[in-house]
């Protein structure tokens, strides 16, 4: 038997030690509801270059909650997020769309998945041809996939806890991974002048050992992302780090505010760290 056959026939296997943990998969219970939201984002690099504004808007229909990000940059590309989640004893997604288009991205890329009848469907454009491809199909989806809610889950976690859940990664064949949530420490942040302390989380996909080797010799292994959230009374988020699409760089999502035309810009400039406007890292 050739080495690519015997290969082959090892990723086969996992995939289907991958499909058999559907069985064992359990969802995350909900400790704090979502509601109505509308709140202001920076997209940035981390060196504190503005990429682009944002936006992140819940509204709650029914049963489900609608929950949008989108961010708008200067060379008009565009990211666009939405999950519909249900929130009833357990967090459960009900539908993920993403559509990244633009310059700023490798390709264009418009993605949807359904978790009623796992269907789902990516569509790719190359910026260097034109080039356009079209994947659909089905998936076998466990409860806890969360595709778009990682710091959701997070905001439910009591303090100290770890999750594991899982997540469809787009590539852009979708591979179903699973994600551990850990706890990476604690880091003091500024709102104003008022010190918080901010739980920091450590998103870390898991994807087996054959799984991960193969996606090495791809040139495709998924790095580690990173969130931030204040807890107190009611967990809030105030950074996200981390890559938005296969071998992209790691950009950074901050919390930001409203200023009023003419009021100096306080907003972090290149080479400023880790300053931000809502939320700054100080000195433990």
């Amino acid at each position: 038997m050739s080495f690519t056959k015997a290969a082959l026939g090892l990723l086969v296997f996992m995939m289907v030690l991958l499909r058999s943990g559907v069985l064992v998969a359990a969802p995350v219970p909900v400790r704090f509801v979502e509601g109505a939201v509308h709140g202001f984002l920076a997209l940035r690099t981390l060196d504190g270059v503005l990429m682009a504004p944002g936006e992140l808007i819940e509204v709650v229909r029914g049963r489900e909650v609608e929950s949008r990000m989108v961010f708008h940059f200067k060379d008009k590309s565009v990211l666009d997020e939405t999950v519909v989640f249900t929130q009833q004893r357990v967090l459960t997604m009900q539908s993920y769309r993403l559509v990244q288009r633009g310059p700023v991205f490798t390709e264009d890329v418009e993605i949807s998945l359904e978790r009623a009848s796992g269907k789902y469907r990516v569509k790719t454009k190359a910026h260097k041809d034109g080039k356009e491809a079209v994947l659909e199909g089905t998936l076998e989806l466990p409860p806890d996939v969360y595709n778009g809610l990682a710091l959701t889950i997070v905001k439910n976690l009591p303090k100290g806890a770890s999750e594991t859940v899982h997540y469809v990664a787009f590539t852009p064949t979708p591979r179903l991974i699973q994600l551990e949530l850990v706890p990476a420490g604690e880091d003091k942040v500024l709102v104003g002048e008022l010190k918080k302390t901010a739980i920091h989380y450590a998103f870390k996909p898991r994807l087996g050992s054959w799984l991960k080797l193969f996606t090495t010799l791809l040139g495709r292994m998924p790095p580690d992302s990173h969130a931030w959230v204040v807890t107190d009374e009611v967990p809030t988020f105030v950074r996200f780090e981390g890559p938005f699409y296969t071998k992209g760089p790691i950009w950074r999502i901050e919390v930001t505010s409203p200023r009023w035309p003419g009021q100096p810009d306080t907003e972090p400039r290149a080479g400023a760290g880790t300053a931000q406007t809502v939320a700054r890292r100080v000195r433990r």
